[in-house]
Protein backbone atom coordinates (compact mmCIF):
# COMPACT_ATOMS: atom_id res chain seq x y z
CA UNK A 1 0.00 0.00 0.00
CA UNK A 2 1.45 3.44 -0.67
CA UNK A 3 1.89 5.79 1.89
CA UNK A 4 0.57 9.18 1.18
CA UNK A 5 2.79 12.56 2.96
CA UNK A 6 0.02 14.67 1.60
CA UNK A 7 -3.46 14.27 -0.74
CA UNK A 8 -5.88 17.09 -1.08
CA UNK A 9 -8.22 17.34 -3.64
CA UNK A 10 -9.82 21.07 -5.11
CA UNK A 11 -12.64 22.53 -6.89
CA UNK A 12 -11.21 23.60 -10.34
CA UNK A 13 -13.05 26.94 -11.02
CA UNK A 14 -12.17 28.42 -7.62
CA UNK A 15 -9.95 26.09 -5.78
CA UNK A 16 -11.88 25.78 -3.07
CA UNK A 17 -10.88 22.65 -0.82
CA UNK A 18 -12.89 19.42 -1.23
CA UNK A 19 -12.83 15.84 0.06
CA UNK A 20 -10.14 14.16 -1.69
CA UNK A 21 -10.48 11.99 -5.08
CA UNK A 22 -7.40 10.62 -6.58
CA UNK A 23 -9.17 10.57 -10.12
CA UNK A 24 -8.45 7.79 -11.19
CA UNK A 25 -10.03 6.04 -14.16
CA UNK A 26 -12.13 9.12 -15.01
CA UNK A 27 -11.91 11.78 -17.73
CA UNK A 28 -9.18 13.69 -16.97
CA UNK A 29 -5.02 14.10 -17.22
CA UNK A 30 -2.38 13.92 -14.67
CA UNK A 31 1.48 14.68 -14.40
CA UNK A 32 4.21 13.11 -12.01
CA UNK A 33 7.09 14.62 -11.13
CA UNK A 34 10.08 14.54 -8.72
CA UNK A 35 10.17 17.02 -6.02
CA UNK A 36 13.47 16.75 -3.83
CA UNK A 37 15.86 18.70 -2.04
CA UNK A 38 15.44 21.56 1.00
CA UNK A 39 14.75 24.17 -0.33
CA UNK A 40 12.69 22.05 -2.71
CA UNK A 41 13.15 21.83 -6.71
CA UNK A 42 11.40 19.82 -9.07
CA UNK A 43 13.01 18.07 -11.81
CA UNK A 44 11.86 19.00 -15.53
CA UNK A 45 8.92 21.32 -13.83
CA UNK A 46 8.36 23.82 -17.01
CA UNK A 47 8.32 20.82 -19.05
CA UNK A 48 5.47 18.79 -16.94
CA UNK A 49 3.26 21.81 -16.45
CA UNK A 50 3.55 22.90 -19.98
CA UNK A 51 2.57 18.72 -20.85
CA UNK A 52 -0.32 18.95 -18.50
CA UNK A 53 -1.77 22.13 -19.67
CA UNK A 54 -1.30 20.88 -23.69
CA UNK A 55 -3.06 17.61 -22.56
CA UNK A 56 -6.04 19.58 -20.83
CA UNK A 57 -6.46 21.76 -24.21
CA UNK A 58 -7.07 18.10 -25.61
CA UNK A 59 -9.19 17.24 -23.25
CA UNK A 60 -11.26 20.49 -22.93
CA UNK A 61 -10.76 20.75 -19.18
CA UNK A 62 -8.62 23.72 -19.74
CA UNK A 63 -8.12 26.19 -17.33
CA UNK A 64 -6.51 30.17 -18.31
CA UNK A 65 -4.51 30.44 -14.66
CA UNK A 66 -3.69 26.49 -14.51
CA UNK A 67 -0.04 26.79 -14.14
CA UNK A 68 -0.44 29.74 -11.27
CA UNK A 69 -3.48 27.56 -9.41
CA UNK A 70 -0.92 24.70 -9.78
CA UNK A 71 1.83 26.63 -8.40
CA UNK A 72 -0.09 28.29 -6.03
CA UNK A 73 -1.35 24.62 -4.11
CA UNK A 74 1.88 23.39 -4.39
CA UNK A 75 3.55 26.11 -2.41
CA UNK A 76 0.37 26.50 -0.14
CA UNK A 77 1.22 22.22 0.76
CA UNK A 78 4.89 22.05 0.67
CA UNK A 79 7.11 22.88 3.99
CA UNK A 80 9.96 24.93 3.39
CA UNK A 81 11.91 22.51 5.90
CA UNK A 82 11.02 19.22 4.83
CA UNK A 83 13.66 17.43 2.39
CA UNK A 84 12.24 16.33 0.00
CA UNK A 85 12.43 13.04 -2.13
CA UNK A 86 9.00 11.99 -3.23
CA UNK A 87 6.81 11.99 -6.49
CA UNK A 88 4.47 14.97 -6.59
CA UNK A 89 1.32 14.05 -8.80
CA UNK A 90 -1.11 16.72 -10.18
CA UNK A 91 -4.19 15.46 -11.67
CA UNK A 92 -7.62 17.04 -13.15
CA UNK A 93 -10.67 16.74 -14.69
CA UNK A 94 -13.00 19.18 -15.56
CA UNK A 95 -13.97 19.72 -11.64
CA UNK A 96 -11.35 18.95 -10.14
CA UNK A 97 -7.91 19.45 -9.27
CA UNK A 98 -5.88 16.85 -6.81
CA UNK A 99 -2.01 16.41 -5.67
CA UNK A 100 -0.53 13.85 -3.48
CA UNK A 101 3.12 13.43 -2.19
CA UNK A 102 4.54 9.75 -1.51
CA UNK A 103 7.92 8.42 -1.48
CA UNK A 104 10.04 8.30 -4.62
CA UNK A 105 11.57 4.61 -4.52
CA UNK A 106 14.82 4.12 -5.95
CA UNK A 107 14.93 1.11 -8.11
CA UNK A 108 17.33 -1.79 -7.46
CA UNK A 109 20.10 -3.21 -9.76
CA UNK A 110 18.27 -6.55 -9.46
CA UNK A 111 15.42 -5.34 -11.53
CA UNK A 112 13.10 -7.79 -13.45
CA UNK A 113 10.21 -6.58 -16.33
CA UNK A 114 7.11 -8.90 -15.72
CA UNK A 115 5.41 -9.28 -19.29
CA UNK A 116 1.36 -8.06 -19.42
CA UNK A 117 -0.87 -8.22 -21.86
CA UNK A 118 -2.32 -5.16 -21.45
CA UNK A 119 -2.07 -1.37 -23.77
CA UNK A 120 -2.91 2.02 -22.05
CA UNK A 121 -6.40 3.87 -23.51
CA UNK A 122 -5.19 6.55 -25.64
CA UNK A 123 -1.41 5.66 -24.81
CA UNK A 124 -0.40 9.17 -26.80
CA UNK A 125 -1.56 11.05 -23.75
CA UNK A 126 -1.10 11.16 -19.71
CA UNK A 127 -4.56 10.11 -19.18
CA UNK A 128 -6.13 8.94 -16.20
CA UNK A 129 -7.38 5.56 -17.63
CA UNK A 130 -4.67 3.68 -15.10
CA UNK A 131 -7.02 1.20 -13.51
CA UNK A 132 -5.97 -1.89 -15.35
CA UNK A 133 -2.26 -1.35 -14.70
CA UNK A 134 -2.30 -0.34 -11.36
CA UNK A 135 -4.15 -3.16 -10.22
CA UNK A 136 -0.97 -5.46 -11.14
CA UNK A 137 1.20 -2.34 -10.08
CA UNK A 138 0.25 -2.77 -6.63
CA UNK A 139 1.31 -6.85 -6.43
CA UNK A 140 4.60 -5.72 -7.20
CA UNK A 141 7.78 -4.19 -5.48
CA UNK A 142 8.14 -1.14 -7.59
CA UNK A 143 12.25 -1.10 -6.25
CA UNK A 144 12.36 -4.41 -8.55
CA UNK A 145 9.73 -5.24 -10.88
CA UNK A 146 7.32 -3.22 -13.36
CA UNK A 147 5.30 -4.07 -15.72
CA UNK A 148 6.18 -3.95 -19.64
CA UNK A 149 2.81 -3.22 -21.22
CA UNK A 150 2.46 -5.61 -24.71
CA UNK A 151 -0.29 -6.12 -27.61
CA UNK A 152 -0.06 -7.90 -30.53
CA UNK A 153 3.13 -9.70 -29.29
CA UNK A 154 4.83 -6.20 -29.16
CA UNK A 155 6.02 -4.48 -25.97
CA UNK A 156 5.16 -0.70 -25.69
CA UNK A 157 6.04 0.93 -22.03
CA UNK A 158 6.05 -0.19 -18.77
CA UNK A 159 3.35 0.77 -16.24
CA UNK A 160 5.41 3.61 -14.97
CA UNK A 161 7.92 4.47 -17.67
CA UNK A 162 9.28 4.74 -21.29
CA UNK A 163 11.64 2.28 -22.31
CA UNK A 164 14.84 1.92 -24.40
CA UNK A 165 16.37 -1.27 -25.85
CA UNK A 166 20.40 -1.09 -26.36
CA UNK A 167 21.75 -3.89 -29.08
CA UNK A 168 25.58 -3.31 -30.18
CA UNK A 169 25.57 0.20 -29.14
CA UNK A 170 22.57 1.52 -31.36
CA UNK A 171 19.38 2.49 -28.79
CA UNK A 172 16.05 1.43 -29.82
CA UNK A 173 12.79 2.86 -28.84
CA UNK A 174 9.18 1.47 -30.32
CA UNK A 175 7.59 3.81 -32.89
CA UNK A 176 4.34 4.97 -31.84
CA UNK A 177 1.20 3.96 -29.63
CA UNK A 178 3.31 5.17 -26.42
CA UNK A 179 3.22 8.31 -24.28
CA UNK A 180 6.38 9.98 -24.93
CA UNK A 181 7.18 11.14 -20.75
CA UNK A 182 9.63 14.20 -20.49
CA UNK A 183 12.31 12.04 -18.95
CA UNK A 184 12.17 10.64 -22.60
CA UNK A 185 12.27 13.56 -24.50
CA UNK A 186 15.44 15.00 -21.99
CA UNK A 187 16.88 11.82 -23.42
CA UNK A 188 15.89 12.50 -26.87
CA UNK A 189 17.94 15.33 -27.18
CA UNK A 190 21.40 13.63 -25.37
CA UNK A 191 21.17 10.33 -27.64
CA UNK A 192 23.15 11.11 -30.86
CA UNK A 193 20.26 8.44 -32.51
CA UNK A 194 17.54 6.75 -30.56
CA UNK A 195 16.14 3.92 -33.78
CA UNK A 196 12.37 3.59 -33.86
CA UNK A 197 11.33 0.54 -34.44
CA UNK A 198 8.45 -2.62 -33.14
CA UNK A 199 9.99 -4.09 -30.81
CA UNK A 200 8.81 -7.77 -30.32
CA UNK A 201 8.16 -9.88 -27.96
CA UNK A 202 10.15 -12.77 -29.85
CA UNK A 203 13.31 -9.63 -30.53
CA UNK A 204 13.91 -9.15 -27.09
CA UNK A 205 16.55 -11.92 -26.32
CA UNK A 206 18.35 -9.78 -28.87
CA UNK A 207 18.97 -6.82 -26.85
CA UNK A 208 22.00 -6.19 -24.40
CA UNK A 209 20.20 -3.90 -22.32
CA UNK A 210 16.56 -2.83 -21.16
CA UNK A 211 16.61 0.62 -19.66
CA UNK A 212 13.52 2.22 -17.94
CA UNK A 213 13.57 5.79 -18.06
CA UNK A 214 10.74 8.15 -16.03
CA UNK A 215 9.76 10.71 -13.27
CA UNK A 216 9.30 7.93 -10.65
CA UNK A 217 12.30 5.44 -11.81
CA UNK A 218 14.74 7.87 -13.24
CA UNK A 219 17.18 5.77 -15.03
CA UNK A 220 16.63 2.10 -14.10
CA UNK A 221 18.05 -1.35 -15.85
CA UNK A 222 15.92 -4.36 -16.30
CA UNK A 223 18.32 -7.31 -15.24
CA UNK A 224 15.83 -10.29 -16.02
CA UNK A 225 13.14 -10.93 -17.91
CA UNK A 226 12.25 -14.36 -16.13
CA UNK A 227 9.12 -14.87 -18.36
CA UNK A 228 11.36 -15.54 -21.52
CA UNK A 229 14.79 -16.00 -19.47
CA UNK A 230 16.33 -12.58 -20.85
CA UNK A 231 19.59 -11.05 -18.78
CA UNK A 232 21.35 -8.01 -18.59
CA UNK A 233 24.35 -8.16 -20.94
CA UNK A 234 26.47 -4.92 -19.69
CA UNK A 235 25.39 -1.72 -17.55
CA UNK A 236 27.40 0.45 -20.82
CA UNK A 237 24.33 3.02 -21.95
CA UNK A 238 22.62 2.74 -18.33
CA UNK A 239 25.71 4.12 -16.92
CA UNK A 240 25.86 6.49 -19.72
CA UNK A 241 22.43 7.69 -19.13
CA UNK A 242 22.69 7.86 -15.69
CA UNK A 243 25.76 10.36 -16.07
CA UNK A 244 23.29 12.90 -17.93
CA UNK A 245 19.94 12.15 -15.47
CA UNK A 246 22.51 13.11 -12.69
CA UNK A 247 23.77 16.70 -15.17
CA UNK A 248 20.34 17.78 -15.16
CA UNK A 249 19.49 16.95 -11.39
CA UNK A 250 22.82 19.19 -10.28
CA UNK A 251 21.23 21.63 -12.89
CA UNK A 252 17.84 21.61 -11.63
CA UNK A 253 16.69 25.21 -10.52
CA UNK A 254 14.03 25.74 -8.02
CA UNK A 255 10.81 25.87 -9.24
CA UNK A 256 8.61 28.60 -11.05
Amino acid sequence: MVNYLLKKSYRLKDLKEIEFNDLWGGHGVFSTMWIFDKPSKILFFNEHINNLIKSSKTYSIFKKTLKKDILNIINENLNSKTNYNHLLRIALNKKTLSISLRKRIKPKLNFDLKLVNLKRQKPEFKNLKYKEILKHLTKLDNSRADIGLCSNNKIFETGTSNLLFVKNDKVFSPINKFYKGITYKFFRSKIKKIIKKDISINSLKEFDEIILIGSGKGVASVKTINQIKWNRKNLKFYNILSRHYKSAISNCKRYS
